[in-house]
């Protein structure tokens, strides 16, 4: 079964990040003790969306000046943060479906470079739900042209446990992603469901359509429902 684990409200990056840590560690302990006879951790995916913040890729870990830091916090209206993710700056923000799915791959026979498909298609076929045709071009992620860019994608393995995951922009501002070039992707720009003339989808019922796909791809036949207070340590 797969756990959808949906946080209300705008919420912070961090608040978002240690939960995911939290899942993350209760599969990896249960992986270390492979012989015991307890019933591994139900697959999650946790919805949200947060407040203005930009991260960065863990090849840029290191990288990103103070002064550049503080140009992207907008005189406080934005955080920023590195991240163990694949992938380089982008922006999260209101408006925009960040979804991490955790889960153990083996458990369902997916291979690191299938997962990455697997995210990808759910996404495409998610935006196909709202009548928006979106496609996969060489470059990671979804996209509405081969120019204009509607998800972005990064993702971290350890033990073939996944975290991190996707940004799917609903009606996101994208006045944030002028500010960076998104992604490192030179000449690029990006679009949101508003921008392609879809209006006034809810980010958490785009998150419910995201999860049953995702869901569908990864052969898992049920979907349930959690909250925040399930996971509390």
């Amino acid at each position: 079964m797969l756990a959808h684990l949906h946080l209300p409200g705008i919420v912070s990056y961090t608040h978002a990040a240690n939960l995911q840590q939290r899942l993350v560690t209760a599969l990896l302990s249960h992986k270390a003790t492979a012989a015991a006879a307890a019933k591994a951790p139900d697959s999650t995916v946790i919805t949200a969306q947060f407040h203005p913040v930009y991260t960065c890729g863990r090849r840029e870990v290191g990288t990103v000046s103070a002064e550049q830091q503080e140009y992207l916090k907008a005189e406080g209206r934005a955080s920023f943060h590195e991240a163990l993710r694949g992938g380089q700056t982008t922006f999260h923000g209101p408006g925009q479906l960040v979804a991490y799915p955790i889960t153990d791959l083996k458990r369902h026979n997916v291979s690191p470079r299938n997962y990455v498909c697997l995210l990808e298609k759910s996404l495409v076929a998610t935006c196909a739900k709202y009548g928006i045709k979106s496609m996969t071009t060489e470059h990671p992620g979804v996209w509405t042209t081969p120019e204009k860019k509607i998800a972005a994608l990064g993702v971290h393995l350890r033990r073939n446990i996944t975290s991190h995951g996707v940004g799917l922009n609903v009606n996101t501002d994208l006045w944030w992603f002028q500010r960076i070039v998104a992604c490192g992707l030179e000449g690029k720009s990006t679009t949101s469901f508003e921008a392609e003339g879809v209006m006034g989808k809810s980010v958490d019922d785009v998150g419910k359509v995201f999860v049953q796909e995702f869901a569908k791809r990864l052969g898992v036949e049920e979907v349930y429902s959690t909250s925040e207070e399930d996971y509390s340590p």
